[in-house]
């Protein structure tokens, strides 16, 4: 015989838990409070791979990180990011970073940093990017290394600028590697899902005039601006980043720091030089040009049939701001027959963050290169 339980009792328990939680919750705060007032700032830098800076031209600085390991690749890489971020995503931290990953399995690595644009730089084009500061730093690479060739490792639209870089100056590559890098900017069109291709239909909605217009009052596509686009592409998680997220981490000081490490990187994001931005959001990914045949750059076009190098092409199956479709459509474009994918699990920043990756890409890239050196 089942009895009434006393309302009493109901009452009280229903409250209990409630309460019980909310201290779990000031207990949780109070930690977070004290753990974050010990962090200090040199505790969560980031890009912390000792290096030397070998070349400087206007902004642009090519660094040539300290070696680590016995040399297992002779070719040296050249690290290639975008302007819309920072190439630091790819040394975060000690225990996830590309680059001492890289450097611990014998290669000879060499990053540029583009620098902070400002109004000034309002004309710099993808034709300075490509044609002027990044072949410098290729010709001062194979001077100072005694090589004929480099190879080329780049990451979002500095894969862009390392594809373009191929197929106009392809004597100098050895190898090609990209990852995470759009290469058909309308091929999101295949997938048509709702959950990722957001930056694609964005750029596509716009008129060119609408670009002019942001480029014509500022000179250049703001750093924030672009953050404030990355950020609407997962509203959810933006809104909840700093407190469901940042709650899980509170009493975690190592979590803690791997927190604000990334918040660091996303906060330092620079401005995109006006011209280079126009033809980065309009030719490319409003009229999908490199594609299509009609991209230029130094007064030649960008034609991906005569990248004849091998090829690696790293890109994220889970990845909402290059869907894997744009990445993976760059196989049946290029001259080569030697050419390779790794699709990885996760998305767009975890292929080089995520501890999964860690032991992944790093290793693949330098087993990839040995085998071709």
């Amino acid at each position: 015989m089942t009895t009434t339980p006393d309302f009493a009792e109901v009452l009280k328990r229903t409250l209990e838990l409630p309460v019980e939680e909310a201290h779990k919750l000031q207990r949780r705060l109070d930690n977070g409070t004290k753990l974050a007032a010990k962090i200090r700032d040199d505790e969560v830098r980031i890009a912390t791979t000792p290096k030397q800076a070998v070349l400087r031209r206007d902004k642009v600085t090519l660094y040539r990180c300290e070696p680590q390991a016995k040399a297992a690749v002779r070719t040296p890489v050249l690290v290639v990011y975008g302007l819309v971020g920072r190439w630091t995503m790819a040394d975060l931290q000690p225990d996830r970073s590309l680059i001492r990953n890289l450097l611990a399995q014998g290669l000879d690595v060499y990053v540029v940093d583009w620098g902070n644009p400002s109004r000034a730089d309002r004309w710099l084009a993808l034709d300075d990017y490509v044609g002027d500061y990044m072949d410098a730093c290729v010709e001062h690479i194979r001077a100072e290394c005694g090589v004929e060739q480099v190879n080329l490792l780049g990451i979002c639209e500095g894969g862009v600028f390392t594809q373009c870089y191929a197929a106009l100056f392809g004597d100098k590559v050895r190898n090609l590697i990209v990852t995470i890098t759009p290469t058909d900017f309308h091929a999101d069109k295949q997938e048509d899902r709702p959950d990722r291709g957001f930056i694609n239909l964005w750029a596509r909605s716009l008129e060119p005039r609408d670009i002019e217009r942001l480029i014509d009052g500022y000179g250049y596509v703001p750093g924030k601006f672009m953050g404030l686009v990355f950020s609407m592409l997962t509203p959810a998680r933006t809104l909840t980043k700093y407190n469901l997220d940042l709650l899980e981490v509170l009493d975690d000081e190592d979590k803690l720091r791997n927190f604000l490490r990334m918040e660091q990187w996303l906060a330092d994001r620079p401005h995109h030089p006006g011209e280079a931005a126009r033809q980065f959001f309009v030719d490319l990914y409003r009229h999908n040009d490199l594609v299509e045949g009609r991209f230029s750059l130094c007064g030649r076009k960008v034609l991906l049939k005569n990248i004849k190098m091998p090829v690696l092409n790293v890109y994220a199956l889970d990845d909402h701001i290059i869907p894997p479709p744009c990445a993976a459509a760059l196989g049946k474009l290029v001259g080569t027959k030697d050419y390779s994918e790794l699709p990885l699990p996760g998305g767009h920043v975890g292929v080089f963050v995520s501890g999964k990756s860690q032991g992944v890409v790093g290793k693949r890239v330098v087993e990839w290169l040995k085998a071709r050196d």
